[in-house]
Protein backbone atom coordinates (compact mmCIF):
# COMPACT_ATOMS: atom_id res chain seq x y z
CA UNK A 1 0.00 0.00 0.00
CA UNK A 2 2.96 2.32 0.36
CA UNK A 3 3.86 2.57 -3.33
CA UNK A 4 3.95 6.17 -4.48
CA UNK A 5 3.22 7.49 -7.96
CA UNK A 6 3.33 10.94 -9.46
CA UNK A 7 -0.21 12.05 -10.22
CA UNK A 8 -1.95 15.20 -11.37
CA UNK A 9 -5.63 15.83 -12.10
CA UNK A 10 -4.89 15.85 -15.83
CA UNK A 11 -3.42 12.33 -15.63
CA UNK A 12 -6.77 10.92 -14.55
CA UNK A 13 -9.65 12.05 -16.77
CA UNK A 14 -12.25 10.77 -14.33
CA UNK A 15 -11.45 13.58 -11.90
CA UNK A 16 -14.02 16.22 -12.89
CA UNK A 17 -15.44 17.29 -9.53
CA UNK A 18 -15.01 20.93 -8.50
CA UNK A 19 -13.60 20.85 -4.95
CA UNK A 20 -14.96 24.33 -4.22
CA UNK A 21 -18.47 23.11 -5.01
CA UNK A 22 -17.89 19.90 -3.07
CA UNK A 23 -16.85 21.89 -0.01
CA UNK A 24 -19.54 24.54 -0.60
CA UNK A 25 -17.07 27.41 -0.30
CA UNK A 26 -16.26 30.50 -2.35
CA UNK A 27 -12.86 32.20 -2.35
CA UNK A 28 -13.13 35.93 -1.77
CA UNK A 29 -10.76 38.54 -3.29
CA UNK A 30 -9.14 39.15 0.12
CA UNK A 31 -8.32 35.45 0.48
CA UNK A 32 -11.05 34.63 2.97
CA UNK A 33 -13.82 32.10 2.39
CA UNK A 34 -17.56 32.36 2.21
CA UNK A 35 -18.90 29.11 3.65
CA UNK A 36 -22.38 27.65 3.31
CA UNK A 37 -23.73 28.18 6.85
CA UNK A 38 -26.17 25.30 6.45
CA UNK A 39 -23.57 22.67 5.52
CA UNK A 40 -22.65 21.89 9.13
CA UNK A 41 -25.49 22.82 11.54
CA UNK A 42 -24.68 23.62 15.15
CA UNK A 43 -25.99 22.33 18.46
CA UNK A 44 -26.12 24.41 21.62
CA UNK A 45 -24.46 23.28 24.82
CA UNK A 46 -26.67 21.74 27.50
CA UNK A 47 -25.24 22.81 30.88
CA UNK A 48 -28.31 21.88 32.92
CA UNK A 49 -30.72 19.84 30.81
CA UNK A 50 -33.52 17.49 31.72
CA UNK A 51 -32.21 14.90 34.20
CA UNK A 52 -32.65 12.18 31.60
CA UNK A 53 -29.83 13.65 29.49
CA UNK A 54 -26.74 11.57 30.39
CA UNK A 55 -24.03 14.09 29.45
CA UNK A 56 -23.88 17.77 30.38
CA UNK A 57 -22.00 20.30 28.24
CA UNK A 58 -21.07 23.94 28.49
CA UNK A 59 -18.95 26.47 26.60
CA UNK A 60 -16.01 28.27 28.19
CA UNK A 61 -13.80 31.03 26.80
CA UNK A 62 -10.09 30.37 26.31
CA UNK A 63 -8.91 33.58 24.61
CA UNK A 64 -11.19 36.57 24.07
CA UNK A 65 -8.74 38.18 21.64
CA UNK A 66 -8.55 35.24 19.24
CA UNK A 67 -12.15 34.17 19.97
CA UNK A 68 -11.13 30.65 20.90
CA UNK A 69 -13.18 28.58 23.31
CA UNK A 70 -13.96 25.03 24.31
CA UNK A 71 -17.02 22.89 24.92
CA UNK A 72 -16.70 20.72 28.01
CA UNK A 73 -18.63 17.43 28.19
CA UNK A 74 -19.27 15.92 31.63
CA UNK A 75 -21.05 12.61 32.25
CA UNK A 76 -23.99 13.23 34.58
CA UNK A 77 -23.35 10.05 36.57
CA UNK A 78 -20.22 10.60 38.63
CA UNK A 79 -17.65 7.85 39.28
CA UNK A 80 -18.72 5.39 41.94
CA UNK A 81 -15.29 5.26 43.54
CA UNK A 82 -12.92 8.03 44.54
CA UNK A 83 -11.26 8.21 41.14
CA UNK A 84 -12.07 11.14 38.91
CA UNK A 85 -12.81 11.01 35.20
CA UNK A 86 -10.00 10.68 32.65
CA UNK A 87 -9.62 13.83 30.57
CA UNK A 88 -9.63 13.85 26.76
CA UNK A 89 -8.70 17.08 24.97
CA UNK A 90 -10.27 16.84 21.51
CA UNK A 91 -9.75 18.74 18.23
CA UNK A 92 -12.51 18.48 15.65
CA UNK A 93 -12.22 17.65 11.95
CA UNK A 94 -13.08 19.88 8.98
CA UNK A 95 -9.99 20.04 6.82
CA UNK A 96 -8.73 23.08 8.81
CA UNK A 97 -11.36 25.20 7.01
CA UNK A 98 -14.75 23.98 8.26
CA UNK A 99 -16.70 23.31 11.46
CA UNK A 100 -16.38 24.22 15.11
CA UNK A 101 -16.74 22.61 18.51
CA UNK A 102 -20.45 23.47 18.24
CA UNK A 103 -20.98 21.54 14.98
CA UNK A 104 -23.69 18.98 15.60
CA UNK A 105 -21.65 16.04 14.28
CA UNK A 106 -18.86 16.76 16.78
CA UNK A 107 -21.20 17.67 19.63
CA UNK A 108 -22.86 14.27 19.26
CA UNK A 109 -19.53 12.47 18.81
CA UNK A 110 -17.98 14.05 21.91
CA UNK A 111 -21.11 13.56 23.99
CA UNK A 112 -21.22 9.87 23.08
CA UNK A 113 -17.49 9.51 23.72
CA UNK A 114 -17.82 11.09 27.17
CA UNK A 115 -20.66 8.73 28.02
CA UNK A 116 -19.20 5.51 26.62
CA UNK A 117 -15.69 6.05 28.01
CA UNK A 118 -16.83 7.76 31.21
CA UNK A 119 -14.44 10.63 30.54
CA UNK A 120 -14.53 14.40 30.51
CA UNK A 121 -14.04 15.66 26.96
CA UNK A 122 -12.80 19.19 26.26
CA UNK A 123 -13.55 19.93 22.61
CA UNK A 124 -11.42 22.88 21.50
CA UNK A 125 -12.61 25.46 18.99
CA UNK A 126 -9.61 26.74 17.06
CA UNK A 127 -9.13 29.35 14.33
CA UNK A 128 -9.79 28.21 10.78
CA UNK A 129 -7.83 28.61 7.55
CA UNK A 130 -7.34 30.35 5.20
CA UNK A 131 -8.20 33.35 7.36
CA UNK A 132 -5.74 31.92 9.88
CA UNK A 133 -3.28 29.60 8.19
CA UNK A 134 -1.21 27.01 10.00
CA UNK A 135 0.36 27.15 12.53
CA UNK A 136 -2.52 29.21 14.00
CA UNK A 137 -4.53 26.09 14.83
CA UNK A 138 -1.46 24.52 16.46
CA UNK A 139 -0.95 27.67 18.53
CA UNK A 140 -4.60 27.54 19.65
CA UNK A 141 -4.22 23.87 20.51
CA UNK A 142 -1.20 24.55 22.70
CA UNK A 143 -2.94 27.49 24.35
CA UNK A 144 -5.90 25.25 25.19
CA UNK A 145 -3.58 22.75 26.89
CA UNK A 146 -1.99 25.52 28.94
CA UNK A 147 -5.43 26.92 29.77
CA UNK A 148 -6.45 23.55 31.20
CA UNK A 149 -3.42 23.67 33.48
CA UNK A 150 -4.45 26.98 35.05
CA UNK A 151 -8.23 27.13 34.69
CA UNK A 152 -10.54 27.25 37.68
CA UNK A 153 -13.41 25.82 35.65
CA UNK A 154 -15.21 23.73 38.28
CA UNK A 155 -16.15 20.83 36.02
CA UNK A 156 -12.44 20.27 35.47
CA UNK A 157 -11.11 21.06 38.94
CA UNK A 158 -13.75 18.91 40.66
CA UNK A 159 -14.12 15.97 38.30
CA UNK A 160 -11.07 15.64 36.00
CA UNK A 161 -8.15 13.37 36.82
CA UNK A 162 -5.28 15.55 35.67
CA UNK A 163 -2.84 12.66 35.85
CA UNK A 164 -4.81 10.72 33.21
CA UNK A 165 -5.02 13.03 30.20
CA UNK A 166 -5.09 12.27 26.47
CA UNK A 167 -4.78 14.56 23.46
CA UNK A 168 -7.02 13.46 20.59
CA UNK A 169 -8.20 14.67 17.22
CA UNK A 170 -10.11 13.45 14.18
CA UNK A 171 -8.81 13.94 10.62
CA UNK A 172 -7.36 17.47 10.48
CA UNK A 173 -7.93 17.60 14.23
CA UNK A 174 -5.66 14.57 14.54
CA UNK A 175 -3.03 16.47 12.58
CA UNK A 176 -3.43 19.29 15.12
CA UNK A 177 -3.22 16.87 18.04
CA UNK A 178 -0.05 15.37 16.57
CA UNK A 179 1.76 18.68 16.07
CA UNK A 180 0.53 20.10 19.38
CA UNK A 181 1.77 16.92 21.05
CA UNK A 182 5.20 17.24 19.49
CA UNK A 183 5.48 20.86 20.55
CA UNK A 184 4.27 20.32 24.10
CA UNK A 185 6.42 17.19 24.51
CA UNK A 186 9.45 19.47 24.67
CA UNK A 187 8.02 21.10 27.79
CA UNK A 188 5.97 18.26 29.25
CA UNK A 189 7.22 19.01 32.77
CA UNK A 190 5.81 22.51 32.41
CA UNK A 191 2.28 21.11 32.29
CA UNK A 192 2.45 19.73 35.82
CA UNK A 193 0.44 18.89 37.83
CA UNK A 194 -1.50 17.37 34.95
CA UNK A 195 0.04 14.61 32.90
CA UNK A 196 -0.49 13.59 29.28
CA UNK A 197 -0.55 9.81 28.93
CA UNK A 198 -0.90 9.57 25.17
CA UNK A 199 -2.02 10.86 21.79
CA UNK A 200 -5.04 9.51 19.91
CA UNK A 201 -4.87 10.15 16.16
CA UNK A 202 -8.27 9.24 14.73
CA UNK A 203 -8.04 8.92 10.92
CA UNK A 204 -5.30 11.58 10.79
CA UNK A 205 -5.18 13.96 7.83
CA UNK A 206 -1.70 14.11 6.28
CA UNK A 207 -0.46 14.52 2.72
CA UNK A 208 2.56 14.88 0.49
CA UNK A 209 3.71 16.10 -2.91
CA UNK A 210 3.56 12.54 -4.27
CA UNK A 211 0.30 10.60 -4.39
CA UNK A 212 0.23 7.25 -2.59
CA UNK A 213 -1.53 4.15 -3.90
CA UNK A 214 -4.67 4.53 -1.77
CA UNK A 215 -5.16 8.10 -3.01
CA UNK A 216 -4.96 6.90 -6.61
CA UNK A 217 -7.18 3.90 -5.96
CA UNK A 218 -9.83 6.05 -4.27
CA UNK A 219 -9.48 9.11 -6.49
CA UNK A 220 -13.27 9.33 -6.83
CA UNK A 221 -14.00 8.71 -3.16
CA UNK A 222 -17.38 10.28 -2.31
CA UNK A 223 -16.25 11.60 1.08
CA UNK A 224 -12.65 12.82 0.72
CA UNK A 225 -11.37 12.55 -2.86
CA UNK A 226 -7.72 13.61 -3.15
CA UNK A 227 -8.69 16.73 -5.09
CA UNK A 228 -10.67 17.99 -2.10
CA UNK A 229 -7.75 17.23 0.19
CA UNK A 230 -5.44 19.10 -2.17
CA UNK A 231 -7.59 22.22 -1.89
CA UNK A 232 -7.74 21.96 1.89
CA UNK A 233 -3.95 21.87 2.04
CA UNK A 234 -3.69 24.78 -0.39
CA UNK A 235 -5.89 26.84 1.91
CA UNK A 236 -4.31 25.73 5.17
CA UNK A 237 -0.55 25.60 4.67
CA UNK A 238 1.62 28.70 5.03
CA UNK A 239 1.90 30.52 1.72
CA UNK A 240 4.93 29.44 -0.27
CA UNK A 241 5.53 25.99 1.22
CA UNK A 242 4.98 22.71 -0.61
CA UNK A 243 3.10 19.58 0.40
CA UNK A 244 6.21 18.01 1.89
CA UNK A 245 6.32 20.62 4.63
CA UNK A 246 6.34 18.92 8.03
CA UNK A 247 2.84 20.27 8.80
CA UNK A 248 1.54 18.15 5.93
CA UNK A 249 3.99 15.29 5.51
CA UNK A 250 5.37 13.87 8.77
CA UNK A 251 7.36 11.12 7.03
CA UNK A 252 10.00 13.37 5.43
CA UNK A 253 13.42 13.52 7.06
CA UNK A 254 12.52 16.66 9.00
CA UNK A 255 9.15 15.24 9.93
CA UNK A 256 10.53 11.96 11.26
CA UNK A 257 13.18 13.80 13.24
CA UNK A 258 10.36 15.57 15.08
CA UNK A 259 8.99 12.18 16.11
CA UNK A 260 12.00 11.71 18.34
CA UNK A 261 10.39 14.17 20.75
CA UNK A 262 7.46 11.80 21.21
CA UNK A 263 9.83 8.90 21.74
CA UNK A 264 11.77 10.86 24.33
CA UNK A 265 8.73 11.76 26.42
CA UNK A 266 7.46 8.19 26.37
CA UNK A 267 3.81 8.83 25.55
CA UNK A 268 1.80 6.11 23.89
CA UNK A 269 0.28 6.94 20.49
CA UNK A 270 -2.78 5.33 18.91
CA UNK A 271 -3.42 5.69 15.16
CA UNK A 272 -6.77 4.51 13.79
CA UNK A 273 -8.04 4.27 10.22
CA UNK A 274 -9.88 2.16 7.66
CA UNK A 275 -9.02 0.90 4.19
CA UNK A 276 -11.92 2.75 2.56
CA UNK A 277 -10.16 6.04 3.35
CA UNK A 278 -7.86 7.54 0.68
CA UNK A 279 -5.50 8.50 3.51
CA UNK A 280 -4.99 4.94 4.78
CA UNK A 281 -1.55 4.45 3.18
CA UNK A 282 -0.28 7.68 4.72
CA UNK A 283 -1.55 6.56 8.13
CA UNK A 284 0.20 3.20 7.76
CA UNK A 285 3.45 4.95 6.78
CA UNK A 286 3.09 7.27 9.78
CA UNK A 287 2.93 4.27 12.10
CA UNK A 288 5.99 2.67 10.44
CA UNK A 289 7.99 5.89 10.77
CA UNK A 290 7.05 6.21 14.44
CA UNK A 291 8.08 2.64 15.11
CA UNK A 292 11.46 3.28 13.48
CA UNK A 293 11.95 6.31 15.72
CA UNK A 294 11.14 4.38 18.87
CA UNK A 295 7.70 5.88 19.54
CA UNK A 296 5.36 3.66 21.59
CA UNK A 297 2.76 3.51 18.83
CA UNK A 298 -0.12 1.10 18.30
CA UNK A 299 -2.55 1.07 15.39
CA UNK A 300 -6.03 -0.13 14.61
CA UNK A 301 -6.93 -0.30 10.93
CA UNK A 302 -10.24 -1.85 9.98
CA UNK A 303 -11.67 -3.05 6.70
CA UNK A 304 -14.17 -1.00 4.69
CA UNK A 305 -15.90 2.18 5.89
CA UNK A 306 -14.77 5.68 4.91
CA UNK A 307 -13.10 8.81 6.18
CA UNK A 308 -15.08 10.36 9.03
CA UNK A 309 -17.38 7.36 9.43
CA UNK A 310 -17.38 7.51 13.24
CA UNK A 311 -18.82 11.01 13.48
CA UNK A 312 -20.84 10.97 10.25
CA UNK A 313 -22.57 7.73 11.30
CA UNK A 314 -22.70 7.76 15.13
CA UNK A 315 -24.12 4.24 15.30
CA UNK A 316 -20.78 2.95 13.97
CA UNK A 317 -18.65 4.72 16.59
CA UNK A 318 -18.96 2.00 19.23
CA UNK A 319 -16.20 -0.03 17.57
CA UNK A 320 -13.90 3.00 17.91
CA UNK A 321 -14.90 3.55 21.53
CA UNK A 322 -13.94 -0.04 22.35
CA UNK A 323 -10.50 0.60 20.85
CA UNK A 324 -10.16 3.84 22.83
CA UNK A 325 -11.20 2.12 26.05
CA UNK A 326 -8.47 -0.48 25.63
CA UNK A 327 -5.87 2.13 24.70
CA UNK A 328 -6.65 4.34 27.68
CA UNK A 329 -6.53 1.36 30.00
CA UNK A 330 -3.16 0.23 28.60
CA UNK A 331 -1.70 3.73 28.77
CA UNK A 332 -2.73 4.20 32.39
CA UNK A 333 -2.49 0.58 33.59
CA UNK A 334 -6.02 0.84 34.97
CA UNK A 335 -9.42 -0.40 33.87
CA UNK A 336 -12.11 2.13 33.06
CA UNK A 337 -15.79 1.32 33.20
CA UNK A 338 -16.86 2.02 29.65
CA UNK A 339 -20.54 1.57 28.77
CA UNK A 340 -19.74 0.00 25.42
CA UNK A 341 -21.32 -3.38 24.82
Amino acid sequence: MSDQTKATPSSNPTVVDDPYKRLEITRNPNGSLTRNPNRFPNTSATPDPDPTVPVLSKDVTINQTTHTWARVFLPRQKPLDTNKFPLIVYYHAGGFIHCSAASTIFHVFCSNMALELQAIVVSVDYRLAPEHRLPAAYDDAIEALLWIKTTQEEWLTQYANFTTCFVMGSSSGANIAYHAGIRVAEEADGLRPWKIRGLILHQPFFGGSVKVESELRLVNDPVLPPGVGDLMWELALPIGVDRDHEYCNPTTTKGTNLMEKLAAVGWKVLVTGCDGDPLIDRQVELVKSMEEKGVKVVSHFRMGDHHGVDFMQPDKANALFLVLKDFIASATSVTINANVE
